[in-house]
């Protein structure tokens, strides 16, 4: 099959940002079915080990794929024409056909999102191999942000698949040599380890969760152990200014834990695209040249 077509940048542009607008659509359906079936799941395993009757399968939650999409609050099955990304929620002014009620602004922001960030891999990548790796690293990264802001869980069923894509595209390599995403995954792994006992002897408390270790790992698998700090200090800027924001809205100090994740995948996939452009930028703004 002939793709040539796609390697003009405006049409691969184009194709990819409607391709993230429905993959966006999706990603809402990861973010609020998955915590739920993880956590099905957990109970069951922990009933079944303590030999307590199981719960009906009627309360087991829909998967991700051949459950539709219904209303929240009125449980009323959404048409497609309901479902249709960013439109839909445009047409119905942000309400529910049937009920009238406010739909979550997750839902148009989330493909929003998903949409202008695949562009952006386009215009960086253009047709190929990088630019498969780059979208799907760009939607795992979208859905455990979101499960991370709801829930504070980053779950293994994202991040460990991250991971290990990362240090199997360093085979081939597309981003980084084998060493360097081997010597990332470790690094970035460990740094955060080490934060969070350090922490936890220092204070007596969590700092973080163990979904963050396993994040920053795999953006070390993807971008190599040169990237980490970088990550680290942009993630903390990140956190420190739209965390403030949010603590300040809501009326909480800083004693309020705040997920972590989507402030580090938020960095990573800013380094992952503009990381050259952005250590210019430094280097220009704040080391004197001789």
């Amino acid at each position: 099959m002939d793709f040539s077509w796609l390697e003009q940048p405006s049409i691969l542009i184009s194709v990819v940002a409607v391709l993230g607008l429905l993959v966006g659509s999706f990603l809402n359906v990861v973010i609020l079915r998955l915590p739920r079936r993880l956590e099905h799941d957990w109970t069951s395993q922990a009933r079944e080990f303590l030999g307590h009757p199981l719960e009906p399968e009627a309360a087991t939650p829909p998967d991700l794929v051949f459950h539709g999409s219904h209303c929240m609050q009125c449980k009323h099955a959404l048409s497609p024409l309901d479902n249709i990304p960013l439109l839909s929620y445009v047409l119905l002014r942000g309400r529910c056909r049937y009920c009238q009620t406010r739909i979550s602004w997750q839902y148009p922001l989330v493909e929003a999102i998903s949409a202008a960030a695949c562009a952006v891999i386009a215009w960086k990548f253009g047709f190929g191999l990088p630019l498969l790796a780059g979208l799907f690293f760009t939607w795992i990264l979208i859905a455990a942000s979101g499960i991370d802001a709801r829930t504070q869980l980053l779950p293994d069923q994202l991040t460990l698949p991250l991971l290990w894509l990362g240090l199997l595209l360093s085979l081939v390599p597309v981003f980084v040599a084998e060493s360097d995403a081997i010597l990332g995954a470790a690094i970035g792994w460990a740094s955060l380890w080490c934060v969070f006992w350090l922490f936890k002897w220092m204070t007596g408390k969590d700092g973080m969760g163990y979904g963050d270790f396993k994040l920053l790992g795999a953006l070390g698998a993807w971008m190599g152990p040169m990237a980490l700090l970088p990550i680290i200090l942009l993630s903390s800027l990140i956190g420190a200014v739209i965390g403030g924001i949010a603590l300040a809205i809501n009326g909480k100090d800083r004693s309020t834990p705040i997920p972590f994740g989507p402030f580090i995948a938020t960095a990573g996939w800013l380094w992952f695209v503009f990381g050259t452009e952005l250590l210019a930028l430094y280097q220009r703004w704040f080391l004197i040249s001789p």
